[in-house]
């Protein structure tokens, strides 16, 4: 059974980290694009960032977060990662990640319906 397990959410200053993990069971993440969204309490779930398979590794990023949020994977461990630096106010927000249900070689969209198999998420709360 295909399980998403995050891990890594906390509370953090202004300016902080934090790196979250999100670790599948059950399948390879090889050829799977892997999603990272976030919802915030009164507004819509976002596609934050996503990876593409491993062969290509196409990353994508919310404007919002470039230059502060960085995407990667670890076949070893088969768990993707992303390092949140720079932490705002505004990145409070449930982060949950999402691996396609199919494989999609190249391409890396925050298109919910790419995604068939999401988390259960963690928490992120940025506040002094």
């Amino acid at each position: 059974q295909l399980q998403l397990v995050e891990s890594g959410g906390g509370t953090v200053q202004p300016g902080g980290s934090l790196r979250l993990s999100c670790t599948v069971s059950g399948s390879s993440l090889d050829s799977y694009i892997v999603g990272w969204f976030r919802q915030a309490p009164g507004r819509e779930r976002e596609g934050v960032s996503c990876i593409s398979d491993r062969r290509t590794s196409m990353t994508n990023y919310v404007d919002s977060v470039k230059g502060r949020f960085t995407i990667s994977r670890s076949e070893a461990k088969n768990t993707v990662f992303l390092q949140m630096n720079s932490l705002k106010p505004e990145d409070t927000a449930v982060y949950v990640c999402a691996r396609s249900w199919r494989p999609f070689p190249g391409v890396c969209t925050f298109a919910e319906g790419q995604y068939a198999f999401w988390g259960q998420g963690t928490q992120v709360t940025v506040s002094s």
